[in-house]
C-alpha cells in the first residue's frame, strides 16, 4: 500500500442535489430541489447522467428524484459518512486543515502537523472559511457489491442528520447497519436564515412501506445468508478504517478542482478572496 495514499471506497458516480451553471463567465454552483445521480465522466455541459439516474427518475412523480433506495457498505457509521471541519484553498482547491472540533490535521511549511481544533467559530486560522465537509458512500446498484457511490456535502443539517441516522439504525439492529435496506431522501425546510425559501438537506430512512421492525428481520437474515457464504463484514470494515488512515487528506489532485467549484468557489476581487490571502500569508510567517 502507498503511504499517503488515501484508500477510499471505489467510486462509480455521484450523488448531488444541484449542478454547475455559468453565469457572467463564472461557473457556480446552483441548488436544487431533487437528487442527480452522475457518472465519473464530465463533459462541457457538466456531469454525465449515470444510467441508474434514468431509471429512478422515471418511477419518480413528475421525474423528480427525491428518493433513492440504497445501502451502506460498512457497519461502522463513520465509514460510511467521513465528516470534518474544511478550511480549503479556495484557490487550488486543496484541504490545508481538517479536524473535528478537538485535534486537526494542517498542511504548514514544515508539512502536516496535528494541532488542537477548537472549531471554525473560534479557530483563528479558519474564521470565515472553514466548514463542515461530510462524504458519504452508498451503494445503488447491487451489480458492484464493493462500488459506491458519492454524496458530499457542507450542509450542517444533511451532516447532523445523517450522522444521526447512522448511528441510531447501527444501534436499533444490533449492529446489521451493513445490511438494512435504507433510502435516501430528500426533505426541504425553511429557517429565518433563508428568508422563508426552502432549503433542501438530505435525510437517510427505512425504504418506505417497510417498518424498522421488518428492516430488522431483513438485515437479520441478509447477514446470516452472508455469513454462511463466508463474507466477512468485521474484517471489510478493518480494512476500510486501515486505508482512510493511510492518507492526510482524503480528496485527490484529480477531484481538487470539482470540489472547489462546488463548495468553495468564491470571486477573485472579493472581500473573502483577500482575506483568505492575507490568512494564509500570516500563517506562513508564523511557520517559519
Amino acid at each position: 500500500m502507498i503511504k499517503g495514499l488515501c484508500i477510499t471506497p471505489p467510486i462509480l458516480g455521484r450523488i448531488s442535489i444541484g449542478k454547475m451553471v455559468e453565469k457572467n463567465g463564472r461557473r457556480l454552483p446552483e441548488k436544487d430541489d431533487q437528487f442527480t445521480i452522475t457518472s465519473q465522466v464530465q463533459t462541457q455541459e457538466g456531469w454525465a447522467p449515470h444510467p441508474l439516474d434514468t431509471i429512478y427518475r422515471k418511477a419518480s412523480p413528475a421525474e423528480k428524484l427525491r428518493t433513492i433506495p440504497v445501502t451502506v457498505m460498512f457497519s461502522e457509521p463513520d465509514l460510511n459518512l467521513r465528516a470534518s471541519y474544511c478550511f480549503f484553498d479556495r484557490h487550488a482547491g486543496r484541504p490545508l486543515c481538517s479536524g473535528n472540533g478537538m485535534h486537526c490535521r494542517r498542511l504548514t511549511q514544515e508539512g502536516v502537523a496535528s494541532l488542537p481544533c477548537p472549531s471554525p467559530d473560534s479557530c483563528e486560522f479558519g474564521r470565515d472559511q472553514c466548514k463542515p465537509y461530510g462524504r458519504l458512500n452508498v451503494q445503488i446498484d447491487a451489480a458492484d457489491e464493493l462500488g459506491t457511490f458519492v454524496f458530499r456535502t457542507t450542509g450542517y443539517n444533511s451532516i447532523r442528520t445523517l450522522t444521526a441516522r447512522l448511528q441510531y439504525y447501527q444501534a436499533a439492529s444490533g449492529g446489521l447497519l451493513a445490511s438494512l435496506p435504507l433510502e435516501l431522501r430528500l426533505r426541504g425546510k425553511s429557517t429565518t436564515q433563508s428568508h422563508r425559501t426552502p432549503i433542501y438537506y438530505v435525510d437517510l430512512t427505512i425504504r418506505e412501506g417497510i417498518t424498522l421492525e421488518e428492516a430488522i428481520k431483513q438485515a437479520q437474515g441478509l447477514h446470516q445468508r452472508r455469513t454462511d457464504a463466508g463474507f466477512d463484514q468485521l474484517a471489510l470494515d478493518v480494512a476500510a478504517k486501515v486505508g482512510l488512515a493511510n492518507g492526510l487528506f482524503e480528496e485527490v489532485e484529480e477531484e481538487l478542482v470539482s470540489v472547489k467549484e462546488e463548495f468553495f468557489s468564491i470571486p477573485e476581487d472579493s472581500d473573502l478572496s483577500t482575506k483568505i490571502k492575507v490568512k494564509m500569508a500570516s500563517a506562513k510567517n508564523a511557520s517559519k
